[in-house]
């Protein structure tokens, strides 16, 4: 079982699942640590061969999820870890190369409602290399069970907790507008949008109560089952929505340990909006709807300004970081953040061109300073 320093020291489910494995468990490695480094994930794999761990458990937030992935080609695939790695060849699109062994089966016990409990794809922070992450991609690894553990989940921080609820609400509001052939990627994310204003309401009447845990754990869950049965964004149409910001946001909160994701995104996300091309005017007015913002009379200009204003205002209500300034980084790290950025498959799947990629992210970490 693999998990961070953190959960095996300030809570109890590490000794919860010995007790319910007895003689069955292993072990377990709890040096794994935030971005889930390339010396924590070597280190955690030769601790799973010397136990002859048969099967890997996952246990804390994505982190720990995405690490016990790597952990599980490493064990299993014998070919050079950098050439299995996505390639991102010049001028070409990025290859991620076929893993053929087979791989074991993993549980994951998440304590977070983090989008890669149950995804195949991977990626391990590598400052060592050029590219500062190797990323691989194997549907084998995807989990045989998860599991959402009441006591696990509660002994998550709450502001970690209530980062992925208000970028989760905004998140869905954003997504408003986007519509789908297949009925039932649509039916799944309204009711993704419906989990999310439920939890952020909920949030704030009951931060102690699980339940609008549970929406967000559930809603994480609809949204990669609607990112599958979409083909990977094969159904979206022109206008549908804003641009976005996972990239940048990635590429921050992998270079800055000190950085969480959830606030790497919130950094970013109004001027995303406000430089971004504007969507229809049907998907502008889903979405000020969803922020029940909208106003008849407001042209498509404004009513996208206004978008972007909530935004910026929810996140500064909750406490959350609404400008790149207030993540506590230095403007001179702009150029290796966007050159970071460059090599990050769910933003630039190798289609882009690296300078203009660069140049493009650097204005956008400068308007969002």
């Amino acid at each position: 079982m693999f998990c961070s320093p953190s959960i095996k020291s300030k809570t109890n489910s590490v000794e919860r699942v010995q007790a319910a494995l007895g003689p069955l468990f292993a072990g377990y490695f709890d040096g794994i640590h935030v971005e889930a480094s390339y010396p924590d994930v070597v280190a955690a794999t030769e601790a799973a061969r010397k136990a002859g761990a048969d099967l890997l458990i996952s246990l804390g937030a994505g982190t720990i999820v995405v690490a016990t992935r790597v952990i599980n080609i490493y064990l299993c695939e014998t070919g050079d870890r950098q050439a299995m790695a996505t390639q991102y060849p010049e001028g070409k699109p990025a290859v991620s190369p076929r893993l053929n062994a087979p791989k074991l089966p993993t549980i994951n016990i998440t304590t977070t409602p983090t989008g890669a409990m149950n995804r195949g794809g991977q990626g391990v922070a590598s400052p060592h290399l050029d590219q500062n992450r190797l990323e691989y991609f194997d549907p084998k690894t995807r989990p045989a069970t998860l599991i959402w553990d009441h006591e696990a989940i509660m002994a998550t921080p709450l502001d970690m907790m209530r980062g992925f609820c208000i970028n989760g609400y905004i998140g869905s509001a954003l997504g408003a507008g986007r519509r789908s052939e297949n009925p039932l990627v649509e039916a799944d994310r309204e009711h993704m949008k419906t989990l999310h204003q439920r939890a952020f309401r909920r949030m704030h009447e009951a931060p102690d109560a699980i339940d609008w845990r549970i929406d967000l754990f559930t809603a994480a869950l609809l949204g990669n089952r609607a990112a599958d049965d979409s083909l990977r964004g094969a159904h979206m149409h022109d206008g549908e929505s804003f641009e976005g910001d996972y990239g940048l946001g990635t590429a921050l909160h992998i270079r800055f340990p000190h950085v969480w994701q959830q606030d790497s995104g919130s950094a970013l996300r109004a001027t995303v909006i406000r430089q971004s091309k504007a969507p229809s005017k049907e998907t502008l007015e889903a979405v000020a709807r969803a922020l029940n913002i909208w106003q008849d009379g407001r042209s498509p200009e404004q009513t996208q300004a206004a978008i972007a204003d909530e935004v910026e205002r929810i996140y500064r209500t909750e406490g959350m970081p609404a400008s790149v300034r207030a993540l506590k980084i230095s403007k001179e790290d702009f150029p290796a953040v966007a050159q970071d950025s460059v090599k990050i498959f769910n933003s630039n799947a190798g289609l882009r061109d690296p300078e203009r990629h660069i140049r493009g992210a650097i204005a956008m970490l400068e308007a969002a300073w």
